[in-house]
């Protein structure tokens, strides 16, 4: 039975049942077990399992997450909590140079099971250093896996696949999406990680998204639908691995495509979307590639400028109309 959930309940569930199911499932971080997490994701959890498999760390991220990759390699699965995706910085060395080339380097004798949950993304005027959207960094490092669910059916699914995966996820939640709603079905459910959803149909131009993203995509269509332009909405919801098949497929049944997404377009995600489009199904495009990206800057403290950073729909809806008509000016 399917029923309303807001994006935060979603993660609530997704990290009980599992726990629940696994006993090597345990939750660290900074307030996730007293508070029930800064964002109200852990709620519950302690009370339920205890403070041996719910953890309130030190203000440390380097060395709880260390703590987080050798208990996956000796046989739990570990969810680590990073406040702030911001705060990555610190725990580089843990997951890119250890966890995440374990299972190379051991021969596949060994694996690091262990998920790295944080979340990302301008919006409620937190300034530089806790608004960034930093995927393109974990993207880009081979033996790491980035999810970023846009909904809370795929949150809960996927955090849930993510945990029973064998290698290291980077699951980034966007902070402006933990109070969104959506439906969620009571019962056991995963989904798999590496799939996009084409989470609309379309003929005329493809948008291509992740992530909060992805639900101004949604907006952007529909307000174009009102002028006659059928678009078609991929949420990507992994980033790594990738699914190309879905991505392709709709760049040559539209032919024209826009990818969407909040970080600076120097060096996003999109830049690889776009250069892998135009490699593996140029003849089927009517236009070049578009993509509408966040600013190359530092994100603003003032909520006006912060905004200013950032795709809206007006940006989106004018990316579309530019492929199709040509004459519109971004």
């Amino acid at each position: 039975m399917s029923r309303v959930i807001m994006y935060r309940e979603a993660l609530n569930e997704a990290i009980a049942e599992e726990m629940r199911r696994d006993r090597t499932v345990f939750l660290a971080g900074e307030g996730v077990a007293e508070r029930g997490g800064s964002f109200r994701t852990s709620v519950g959890l302690l009370d339920e399992f205890g403070p041996e498999r719910v953890v309130d760390t030190p203000i440390s991220e380097a060395s709880f997450t260390g703590l987080g990759v050798g208990a996956a390699i000796v046989g739990c699965r570990p969810i680590i909590e990073i406040l702030f995706v911001d705060f990555a910085t610190l725990i580089m060395d843990q997951l890119v140079n250890q966890a995440a080339k374990y299972d190379f380097m051991s021969g596949g004798r060994g694996r690091v099971p262990m998920v790295v949950r944080t979340q990302g993304g301008s919006g409620n005027g937190l300034a530089a250093q806790h608004s960034q959207s930093l995927e393109a960094w974990f993207y880009h490092v081979p033996g790491l896996k980035v999810v970023m669910p846009a909904t809370p059916y795929d949150a809960k699914g996927l955090l849930k696949s993510a945990i029973r995966d064998d290698d290291p996820v980077v699951f980034i939640e966007h902070k402006l999406l933990y109070m969104s709603k959506g439906e969620a079905p009571e019962e056991e459910y995963t989904v798999p990680l590496g799939r996009a959803d084409v989470k609309r149909e379309g003929n005329d131009v493809t948008l291509i998204s992740y992530s909060r993203h992805t639900l101004l995509c949604l907006e952007a269509a529909r307000k174009l639908s009102e002028e006659g332009i059928d678009v078609e909405v991929v949420d990507l919801r992994t980033l790594s691995p990738l699914d190309k098949e879905t991505i392709l497929a709709s760049a040559r049944k539209t032919g024209r495509v826009v990818v969407v997404h909040e970080a600076c377009k120097q060096g996003g995600v999109g830049g690889d979307i776009a250069a892998m489009i135009m490699e593996e199904a140029f003849d089927y495009l009517d236009a070049p590639v578009v993509r509408v990206a966040g600013l190359d800057t530092p994100i603003p403290f003032n909520v006006t400028l912060e905004n200013a950073c950032t795709p809206d729909i007006k940006k989106i809806c004018s990316a579309a109309r530019l492929l199709l008509y040509r004459n519109e000016v971004m």
